[in-house]
């Protein structure tokens, strides 16, 4: 379908959009559409040349990183020429002196709150007000539904009592270790009451107290009947629920029918990665989706098991305090709004020159013209901030310009200066090596840095891929740069002042099925000094949040500030496999692996738009995967390509095959096109495809340049 466009002032608006714009996003605002569009006119005009200067310098710089690499073949690297040599092209830049963030006015959730952190696409408006909602999750479901509790009946619609009953018993065990009663257990307690400010357990004709007492905060309901109790630990709660009545408190002697867990106590609203938004129709979902979490009026209804339901906000949780006072909770996680980064434009906005709007700028302004609304209502942020979350920043200067992005929505939109704060994605490697001037240039308004191990090593490769063939994609995680850019990233956050002030945060758990993994291993995160970790969905989010009420990443953070720090000798050494021996198996198992997943995800980014989601992997092993997986896998073929560790001929049999194991993966979904009956036809597949053959000169190797053309073709298809 060919866009409509009306024309504003210098601009050419996609009708959508406009009238979205003028009709809701500004509706009860105190900005005219005059004067959105007056000063938005302005500003692209002047940022555009800026931002198509900066992506003309990545590609300038990586073209004298791959002639160097070719000049230096078949040598050993030696790491300090090498480093110079980085340096004298300006893409490692002079490091200046110490210095602390000065970031003010951010949330409690941000600032003194360790938690789980969610992620969710913007797009889907149900998975969004789910997310919303994930502040507070039922613990007991989150158990029984994972594969944490083991019992034949796990997976089973059934309900099994004995199942249920290692629900409680794990529950019980936990509150044993983390919030402990004086003299006694939490298993077969008989009941809970409220008496004189303190919180009594009853238990065999007994009463009790908790050890600490200062972990009760208060109560719903009747002291001394009361139908929730509230508790608190690591400044994260629990509310348990007591219903004698209910089903699941049919065995319970103290009538405990449940047991909600705080758990995403923030939430990243993603307009990036997780999104498959091409034109100025899908801009406009994402845009209006977010208006609705703004304005708090976002409402859906779907059909779940036959039933007609309605999803909307939650309201606020209302309890009285230990002194018979009101209190409330937060009802819902703090929203932060991830916008695309530099590289990529639009065609929902046409500048003087008919050149396509930067994406990212328009998202700047859009998205914090809806945030208006909460500034009003203060029901998101209550210190009266808009948080947006910047990735696939290239160092010092790209972050300077993300600064002057905000400075100039700020003016059009009448705010304070630093009103909107920054979440730095910490992803490429241009700002892990100069990661402590990226913060310098964002050190009013930074509230986040998170490391992304995906996009980084995607990164990695692209700018290394004259140095050779990478080490296989499993054994990145145990190369020596990983290991100094995790480190780094906590290093510098800390030594600048983020602790109680800003998030440092760590990646995305991939395997939203592995939950009983994903407690043995993501704890890793909190002992990393991470006040924050990525989680894929609630039921993740109840289950990692008890890791913050193990540990106390504050005290964690007070250690690892005394630490010698990362060395950018280890950050800058690549991975390029030491004279590489594999059979032929062995490559064509990596590259089967790697073609496996990045079909099964552009599959459905392609044919459905959808752009996240989770794939089964070779082995029929769920994993969510978004533009950050498909970068690091076609990245990698590519790389391999290139050094004739293999041949085209080769991965595209490979890639026939796998497409016909993704088309049986697929069989039972209504919507799916297969590709294996027409491979030449198959826009999915063609895509697919020149991700990894085109993959080389792909800019920084990011995948969205070949997806959105092909979302397009496909579009323009199907209308």
């Amino acid at each position: 379908m060919k866009t409509k466009y009306e024309n504003v002032n210098n601009l050419k608006i996609a009708k959508e959009l406009l009238s979205f714009v003028n009709n809701e996003l500004l509706k009860g605002t105190d900005i005219t559409p005059e004067k959105f569009w007056t000063g938005f006119d302005k500003v692209v005009h002047e940022l555009a040349p800026k931002n198509k200067e900066l992506i003309e310098i990545r590609a300038d710089l990586q073209k004298k990183i791959d002639n160097w690499h070719i000049k230096n073949k078949g040598a050993e690297i030696n790491i300090d020429k090498y480093k110079n040599f980085l340096k004298e092209i300006g893409y490692i830049k002079r490091e200046g002196s110490d210095f602390q963030i000065e970031t003010e006015n951010v949330d409690d959730e941000i600032a003194k709150i360790a938690g789980p952190q969610l992620v969710v696409p913007i797009m889907n408006a149900r998975y969004a007000l789910n997310a919303a909602n994930a502040r507070w999750v039922s613990l007991y479901d989150s158990l029984y539904g994972t594969n944490i509790i083991e019992s034949e009946e796990g997976g089973s619609e059934r309900y099994d009592p004995n199942r249920g009953q290692e629900v409680i018993k794990y529950v019980r065990e936990f509150f044993d270790k983390y919030i402990p009663i004086d003299g006694t257990s939490w298993k077969n307690i008989a009941a809970l009451k409220v008496v004189d400010k303190n919180l009594v357990i009853f238990k065999d004709d007994y009463e009790y107290k908790l050890k600490d007492p200062n972990k009760f905060i208060g109560h719903r309901g009747d002291a001394n009947k009361p139908e929730a109790i509230i508790l608190q630990n690591n400044n994260l709660h629990f509310e348990i629920i007591i219903n004698p009545r209910a089903f699941s408190a049919a065995h319970d002697i103290a009538g405990i029918s449940d047991v909600i867990a705080e758990s995403a106590v923030s939430t990243i609203c993603d307009n990036e990665d997780s999104v498959a938004a091409v034109d100025a129709e899908d801009k406009v979902l994402c845009y209006r989706n977010w208006l609705g979490l703004m304005k708090g009026d976002l409402k859906i209804q779907f059909e779940k098991n036959g039933k007609n339901l309605e999803r909307k906000l939650n309201p606020d949780r209302s309890y009285i305090s230990k002194d018979g006072k009101g209190l409330k909770l937060h009802g819902r996680s703090l929203l932060l709004v991830r916008n695309v980064g530099h590289l990529m434009t639009n065609s929902s906005i046409l500048l003087n020159d008919n050149n396509e709007i930067p994406e990212g700028i328009m998202d700047a302004f859009i998205t914090s013209a809806a945030a208006l609304h909460d500034l009003k209502r203060k029901k998101n942020s209550r210190t009266g901030s808009i948080y947006i979350v910047k990735p696939k920043m290239h160092g010092p200067d790209e972050c300077k310009f993300t600064d002057l992005i905000f400075s100039k929505v700020e003016e059009v939109l009448e705010l304070k200066p630093n009103t909107i704060k920054v979440g730095l994605m910490d992803e490429e490697r241009r700002t892990s090596a100069n990661l402590k001037e990226c913060i310098r240039a964002l050190y009013k308004r930074i509230v986040f840095q998170n490391t992304g191990f995906l996009d980084r090593t995607g990164d990695e490769m692209h700018t290394s891929m004259e140095a050779g063939p990478m080490i296989k994609k499993g054994d990145m995680k145990s190369s020596k740069w990983i290991q100094a850019y995790e480190n780094n990233n906590v290093d510098l956050g800390l030594k600048c002042g983020f602790s109680g002030k800003a998030q440092i945060g760590k990646g995305m758990w991939a395997a939203p099925d592995e939950m009983k993994k994903m407690l043995e291993e993501k704890v890793g995160h909190l002992k990393a000094g991470a006040n924050c970790a990525w989680v894929p969905s609630p039921t993740a989010a109840s289950l990692h949040a008890l890791h913050y009420h193990e540990i106390n990443v504050f005290d964690v953070q007070k250690k690892l500030a005394s630490r010698s720090p990362a060395k950018l000798n280890d950050l800058l050494t690549i991975p390029v496999a030491d004279r590489p021996n594999w059979s032929v198996d062995e490559i064509n198992s990596e590259i089967s692996n790697s073609a496996q997943t990045l079909l099964g995800y552009v599959v459905r980014w392609i044919d459905q738009g959808v752009g996240c989601s989770k794939v089964p992997d070779i082995n029929n092993i769920g994993l969510m995967e978004d533009r950050a997986t498909l970068r690091i896998s076609s990245q990698h073929i590519a790389n391999w390509l290139h050094h004739g560790v293999t041949t085209k001929i080769q991965v595209k049999e490979i890639m026939k095959d796998m497409a016909k194991i993704v088309d049986k993966q697929n069989e039972n979904d209504k919507k799916y096109i297969k590709m294996s009956d027409d491979f030449e036809n198959s826009i999915a597949f063609k895509a697919a495809c020149d991700l990894i053959f085109k993959g080389k000169e792909q800019p920084s190797g990011y995948t969205e340049p070949l997806l959105h053309l092909n979302r397009l073709k496909k579009k323009t298809n199907q209308n």
